[in-house]
């Protein structure tokens, strides 16, 4: 299994290290509601309207970060953003509670930020055709962090403060800044993307990139977004089955106790999930490399409708553990795949813009899924998992049909064109627009839009801590 890593640059390792240890610390959210009720003397509704704020900021964050990313450069503003967000938490527990209202959101504003151009920063460092296993190692120890950190929580909240959760919290966030302007190196940092892909490429790859880049300025994100139209639907999907997933931290903790399971009960099956991840998410990632990206995100839509229509048969022992089975297998096969397809699809001056799509939409949830879960299940507690289980499956097919599609579009397209040494590997993805190499670098071009001619595109002359490339700035 370790082969099929051997390929992610030096720099992501190094990083994954850094968000492991910020990981483990970042267990604020867990118990900020308790904190806020608590500690703090806060009313229910006051807790629940600041805690609701924050998340609020935390969506934005994500939509916004990679838009900062690409105009002053991903490396740059997570580092500010997470020296922003470490310099809140650890000063919050010392404001008074008016305060709260404007800091908490905005650290958390902060932390989306961080995330989006965290994966922003990561797809400029890893050349195409190595991003799902790089998303994948950060991935892992991202939950591996998690999975430690909350208990780790528990046993700071209960043997010293709530407060000292925050400074701890505030204290890994300054220590990942820190440790990401160590390992990751800035590279053409006073050079915007729009700049960089008017020239900095060089060779044969300027023209095509000047052109590209014109028409990318021409049409805007939204222009670059209906030139691609699986990518569309797929952020689409991604929403809809966000706030569906979520409903496991929601709704179906409610519904479990309403069958007379302790909460103890839910916290083992909420481990499962980290555990399977944490088992699978690696051998998962190098066994489906070569596989075509929006199906896999398809079929893993598929399962997680498919976890929630295992719960139509009650709370047993057999159901519920079926249905976390399922979507954390749902979870590996969707999440990893659909960020590195977003990636790979992004023109060279918006890598940052089409993550920060990504992440916004994959955390919406966090947002939408508590109120809209808890208002169907209050009003029909019997619609609940069938509706979930339907519009996840039908999300998973819309992605599986534009798999279908772009299969036939990207194999009529590529035929004439590909070379020999990559028409293999561009049938075997399927509906990624894998069409060229570059020299004994090996920088690959990527089509533009479904059934238009592919074009080769130049990296960004962006910040990155990877090895030098021949169109890699």
């Amino acid at each position: 299994m370790l082969r099929g890593f051997k390929e992610v640059p030096r720099a992501v390792w190094l990083l994954s290290a850094g968000v492991f240890v910020n990981a483990v610390a970042s267990f604020t959210f867990v118990f900020v509601f308790v904190y806020l009720t608590g500690p703090r003397g806060l009313g229910i509704p006051v807790a629940g309207l600041i805690t609701g704020l924050g998340g609020i900021g935390a969506v934005a964050g994500n939509f916004t970060g990679g838009w900062y990313g690409d105009r002053f450069g991903h490396r740059r503003v997570l580092l500010t953003a997470s020296v922003l967000a470490g310099a809140a938490l650890s000063l919050l527990p010392l404001l008074p509670a008016a305060a709260l209202y404007a800091v908490l959101p905005l650290a958390q504003y902060a932390l989306g930020v961080v995330r989006s151009a965290q994966s922003a920063l990561v797809a400029v460092i890893v050349p195409e055709g190595v991003r799902r296993q790089a998303f994948a190692v950060v991935r892992c120890v991202a939950n591996g962090g998690f999975t430690l950190g909350a208990p780790l929580g528990g046993l700071i909240a209960t043997g010293l403060s709530y407060d000292w959760l925050f400074v701890a919290d505030g204290a890994g966030t300054l220590l990942f800044a820190l440790w990401t302007a160590r390992v990751v190196p800035a590279r053409g940092a006073a050079r915007t993307p729009a700049d960089a892909s008017d020239g900095a490429s060089g060779g044969a790859s300027g023209g095509a990139s000047g052109g590209a880049s014109g028409g990318a300025r021409r049409g805007g994100v939204w222009g670059e977004l209906r030139a691609r139209p699986a990518v569309l639907v797929l952020l689409g999907a991604i929403l809809l089955v966000d706030v569906i997933y979520r409903q496991q931290y929601s709704t179906f903790p409610l519904f479990l106790a309403d069958h007379g399971l302790a909460t103890g009960a839910y916290g083992l099956i909420i481990a499962l999930n980290g555990a399977v991840i944490l088992v699978l998410e690696l051998p998962a990632a190098v066994a489906l490399r070569t596989r075509p990206p929006l199906r896999i995100v398809g079929i893993g839509l598929v399962l997680v409708g498919a976890g929630y229509a295992a719960l139509l048969s009650g709370a047993g022992t057999g159901a519920v553990v079926s249905m976390m089975v399922l979507l954390s297998l749902g979870e590996i096969l969707y999440k990893t795949t659909a960020i590195a397809y977003v990636a790979d699809q992004a023109p060279a001056h918006a890598i940052g813009r089409f993550q920060s799509l990504y992440s916004g939409v994959s955390v919406s949830g966090v947002v939408l899924g508590a109120p809209l879960g808890g208002a169907l299940y209050s009003a029909a507690p019997g619609l609940l998992w069938p509706l979930c289980a339907a519009l996840a499956g039908g999300a998973g097919g819309a992605v599986l049909w534009m798999s279908a599609r772009s299969g036939r579009s990207g194999r009529g397209s590529r035929s004439a064109q590909a070379a020999p040494s990559v028409r293999e590997a561009a049938r075997a993805e399927g509906d990624t627009e894998v069409v060229g190499a570059a020299g004994a670098g090996g920088a690959v071009g990527v089509g533009g839009a479904l059934g238009e001619e592919p074009r080769p595109e130049p990296r960004p002359a962006h910040e990155t801590g990877s090895r030098q490339r021949p169109v890699a700035g």
